[in-house]
């Protein structure tokens, strides 16, 4: 009965000591998902920080073109109030394609394409963007790192028992899924 009883003793040990090492990586891989989306979160704050100047930049040299300047004011106040990654990333994807259309603008308007207050808001507004592209690598990342553990045999197990959820990938929008056309002026 005593080495049936220490057998007892070291397996519930063993056991023990699995679920808290396999809870204690599971909750550090979450968190590197939080701190993840918390580096995402601090470039589209800078993001839409910089939006308004450029919209009121923007505005001075082409205020005819009000429906494109409030598209663009829009589009930054609902990916501000999205609640959760999934709408985040649709609204964050919408303002993009706001953004593109606001710097086509420029395009007509060759005061405003030589104007250095627009181009020093475009340029910080371009860089803004590299950084959320990789802050939006390393989110997805430790999203797949986190998924993996609590999907996988046996940390699934463990991840079930404490109600770890899945998080979702901050996705490109549809637009830069598909290939890009170019037009050499050839095409009737």
């Amino acid at each position: 009965m005593g080495i049936a009883l220490i057998v007892l003793v070291v397996l519930i040990v063993v056991i023990g000591g699995y679920l808290a090492l396999t809870y204690n990586r599971l909750v550090g891989l979450r968190n590197r998902v939080e701190t993840a989306w918390s580096q995402i979160d601090v470039q589209l704050k800078r993001r839409y920080d910089l939006i308004p100047n450029l919209v009121e930049t923007v505005r001075g040299y082409a205020s005819h073109e009000r429906e494109t300047l409030e598209a663009v004011i829009q589009a930054r106040q609902q990916a501000i109030a999205a609640p959760d990654v999934e709408q985040r990333a649709q609204a964050e994807n919408m303002l993009t394609g706001m953004l593109r259309q606001l710097f086509a603008l420029s395009e007509a308007y060759p005061d405003l394409k030589a104007n250095e207050n627009f181009a020093s808001l475009q340029d910080e507004l371009t860089q803004t963007e590299e950084q959320i592209a990789f802050a939006r690598r390393y989110y997805n990342e430790r999203v797949l790192n986190y998924d993996n553990s609590i999907e996988m045999f046996p940390s699934n197990i463990v991840a079930g028992m404490f109600g770890f959820e899945e998080k979702p990938y901050f996705e490109a929008e549809t637009e830069s899924r598909e290939p890009v056309q170019v037009d050499f002026g050839t095409r009737e």
